[in-house]
């Protein structure tokens, strides 16, 4: 199983950007850790984080030619603002993840919204680097049955 792991604006921040919220462990570490726990579960992970949204958008078109079974994405501060984010993911038809470090439910008003959760399989939000790791064992159980 090959699943495509997408991080949007500003996540290549995480471990210095606000840690109070978003915790003390880079992206780097995060997506280390993340291999590991993918591999063990026989999953390939490929990941890309940009902070630009046509990059991402790119590799959401991109992913079912490129042989990947899903998507798990962090879309960061563009969970709240993007149409033609949530278009590409519902245009692709992957079995898709949203997650999110924070709970965003318990936020600011304008972080509540997702424009994303709509067109994916679930949204995991609240638990940290962990959200990742449910992601993957969601996907993996939605794609095994």
């Amino acid at each position: 199983m090959k699943i495509l792991l997408l991080n949007g604006p500003n996540l290549n921040l995480l471990g210095t950007r606000e840690p109070e919220i978003y915790g003390s462990k880079s992206l780097n570490d995060i997506v280390i850790e993340l291999c590991h726990f993918a591999d063990s579960r026989g999953v390939e992970l490929i990941h890309l984080q940009s902070n630009h949204e046509g990059v991402l958008i790119d590799h959401i078109h991109q992913s079912k030619s490129n042989g990947f079974q899903g998507i798990i994405i962090n879309p960061g501060g563009l969970t709240h603002s993007s149409v033609s984010l949530r278009d590409a993911i519902s245009g692709v038809a992957l079995p898709s993840v949203e997650v999110h470090l924070s709970n965003i439910h318990a936020r600011e008003p304008f972080r509540q919204t997702s424009y994303v959760a709509g067109v994916v399989l679930g949204q995991i939000c609240g638990f940290g680097a962990k959200g990742y790791e449910l992601a993957i064992e969601a996907l993996c159980s939605h794609l095994s049955v």
